[in-house]
This record gives C-alpha cells, structure tokens and sequence, in this order.
C-alpha cells in the first residue's frame, strides 16, 4: 500500500520521467559550480593573503584591491551561474572574466 501511495507522488514521478527522457527539472550541477565559485570568490574577502602570489603577477600595482575586485566578480557571477533565472548571464560574465584575467596574465 505504502508503494503504491509513494509511486504516485509527484516527486516520484518526476523522477521516473527524467529518468526515462534523461532530462531533469532542475539541474544541480550548475548550481553546485555556480555556490563553488560564490564560495571562492567570496574566500577573496576572508583570506586575501592566500590569493597574493597568485594576483600579484598580473595585477602588480594595488593587488590587494584587485583582489577584492576579483572577488566581488567571482561572487556575483558565480550567484548568477546558480539561479537557472540569470545563468545565461553569468556564462557571459564569466567568459569575459576569463578573458580578462587571461589577457592580464598574457601582458604579465
């Protein structure tokens, strides 16, 4: 009886639909790599330091702020990636993060 009951649930049956199509309604892995650049970028403002010899090539002059910078623009593209709402955005924000600091480290 429990089976039966459970197998008519809509989480049950949206999984056994996904299954069957290989589509899901919400994906997790955007999310999980969207919070994982959230999460380093917000790791800019805990501990700086550990981002200096990284930065301080391509960003010799004001690293410190560069670093904040870099920051903010990982949190916020990486919040963006999370939400399948404004994900298309933080792709494009992110690859022209990308091409920005591969430009800078290129000019280093």
């Amino acid at each position: 009886m429990v089976a039966a009951v459970a197998s008519k649930s809509p989480a049950v049956v949206t999984a056994k639909t996904a299954y069957k199509t290989g589509k899901t309604t919400t994906s997790v892995l955007p999310k999980l790599i969207g919070f994982g650049i959230a999460g380093t970028g917000l790791a800019h403002f805990v501990v700086p330091q550990a981002f200096e010899s990284i930065t301080k090539p391509a960003f010799p002059e004001n690293t410190r702020e560069w670093i904040y910078a870099n920051g903010a623009s990982e949190t916020l593209i990486g919040l963006a990636i999370s939400d399948s709402r404004s994900r298309v955005y933080g792709l494009v924000g992110l690859a022209a993060y990308v091409g920005f600091l591969g430009s800078r480290v290129v000019r280093a």
